[in-house]
């Protein structure tokens, strides 16, 4: 079998790649793009605020580090926009710290937390925390054969079918784009691609992940139903405190889970 350009083989390749999925699982970074959600999990932990930074100088982005039972936790946002002092929420800035968090900290696993709207029609409530299945974008539009797939740009969520069982949590499929609310044509493209949450960051973690390899988990806690009566954005600040907090909840779980255990345990 002929060798790649780093000189191993597939077989080498395949048997490296199931040694590390049974060493013990040491380094978690989480990736959550406004600060009022990171908090309730950085206090949570006793999480300090990096000073020098590893992620890149004169950068917003802002690390929390620190260490819980066998893991090193760290939690990672995109910080304030320079302009106008408020969080960098979006697939552009999720997917430039997911990138660097990857490359600085090497972690073991990333989970992408945070909150979402949900639509109520597929079982989403106000409140429910969500185990990721699966992630598309509904915001890229590309009629032309095969773009049109990699416009959607389906990914898996790493599997992990003992901490849903042990955790008993809703799973779902999760639909990103860079909007807060919903037009006609993302509509159309959320139902066909039979989403139950919604969210503008989760896709872009994701693709960033698997292109370097990295295993990542999404949860999501819902703070609006965007098939329900109420304006989006109020419902969003109505609820974001409490949901933080049960995103929080939630987060503390599946972190005990994971102590101690390795990739394929999971």
């Amino acid at each position: 079998m002929a060798p790649h350009g780093d000189g191993s083989t597939d077989i080498e390749k395949a048997e490296l790649a199931q040694s590390e999925s049974r060493r013990p699982i040491s380094t978690v970074v989480f990736v959550i793009a406004m600060q009022a959600e990171a908090l309730p999990l950085v206090n949570k932990f006793g999480l300090s605020e990096s000073t020098d930074s590893p992620l890149g100088e004169g950068l917003p982005w802002v690390l929390y580090h620190g260490v819980h039972k066998d893991l090193r936790i760290n939690v990672v946002c995109p910080g304030r926009d320079a302009a106008l002092g408020i969080d960098s929420v979006g697939t552009v800035p999720s997917s430039l710290i997911t990138f660097a968090s990857i490359q600085a900290l090497h972690p073991d696993i990333i989970i992408n937390a945070g909150t979402c709207g949900g639509f109520k029609v597929k079982g989403a409530n106000i409140g429910d925390v969500f185990l990721v299945s699966d992630v598309v974008f509904h915001d890229r539009r590309i009629p032309i054969p095969m773009f049109d797939l990699y416009g959607v740009g389906l990914r898996q969520a790493f599997s992990t079918p003992n901490l849903l069982k042990e955790l008993n949590l809703k799973i779902g499929r999760l639909s990103t784009g860079d909007s807060l609310d919903m037009s006609t044509q993302d509509e159309s493209l959320i139902i066909a691609n039979d989403a139950t949450l919604k969210d503008m960051e989760g896709a872009a973690v994701a693709y960033v992940a698997d292109l370097l390899k990295v295993p990542v988990m999404f949860l999501k806690a819902v703070t609006d139903l965007v098939d329900g009566d109420k304006p989006t954005a109020e419902e969003f600040l109505q609820n974001l405190a409490v949901v933080t907090s049960a995103l929080e909840e939630t987060a503390t779980k599946v972190i005990n889970f994971i102590n101690g255990k390795n990739l394929s345990d999971l």
